[in-house]
C-alpha cells in the first residue's frame, strides 16, 4: 500500500521556521516528481512548491519564494520543505503529493498520490 505521511507541522510565531517532511512507503518515488500544497480554511488547495525526480528543478509559488526551500533525499524516499520567516498567511494544512511523471511544473495537476496533511499555524 502506497502511503505519503507528512510530519513537522505545528504552532510557530511569525518570523519562525519549521521543516516539514514527507515520508513515502509502499514504493519508491526516486524517479517521480513530488510537491507540496496547502489549504487554508475556506480556501481551495493551492500549489506551494515542486521538485523534479532528481532535485535538479524546483518550482515555487510567488508568495513563498526566498522563504521556503523544497528538497528530497531519494535514498530515504523522503521530501522536505524548509519554511523560514513564516507569516500568519502561511497558516494552512500542508499536503505532500507524488506524481507519475519525472517532472511537473507549478500547479496542482499531475499528482497521483496524496498525504493526509499536517497543520501549520503561524501566530502574529
Amino acid at each position: 500500500q502506497v502511503q505519503l505521511v507528512e510530519s513537522g507541522g505545528g504552532l510557530v510565531q511569525a518570523g519562525g521556521s519549521l521543516r516539514l517532511s514527507c515520508a513515502a512507503s509502499g514504493r519508491s518515488f526516486s524517479r517521480n516528481a513530488m510537491g507540496w500544497f496547502r489549504q487554508a480554511p475556506g480556501k481551495e488547495r493551492e500549489f506551494v512548491a515542486a521538485i523534479n525526480w532528481n532535485g535538479g528543478s524546483t518550482y515555487y509559488t510567488d508568495s513563498v519564494k526566498g522563504r521556503f526551500t523544497i528538497s528530497r533525499d531519494n535514498a530515504k524516499n523522503t521530501m522536505y520543505l524548509q519554511m523560514n520567516n513564516l507569516k500568519p498567511e502561511d497558516t494552512a494544512v500542508y499536503y505532500c503529493a507524488a506524481s507519475g511523471l519525472r517532472n511537473v511544473g507549478p500547479g496542482t495537476t499531475g499528482y497521483d498520490y496524496w498525504g493526509q496533511g499536517t497543520q501549520v499555524t503561524v501566530s502574529s
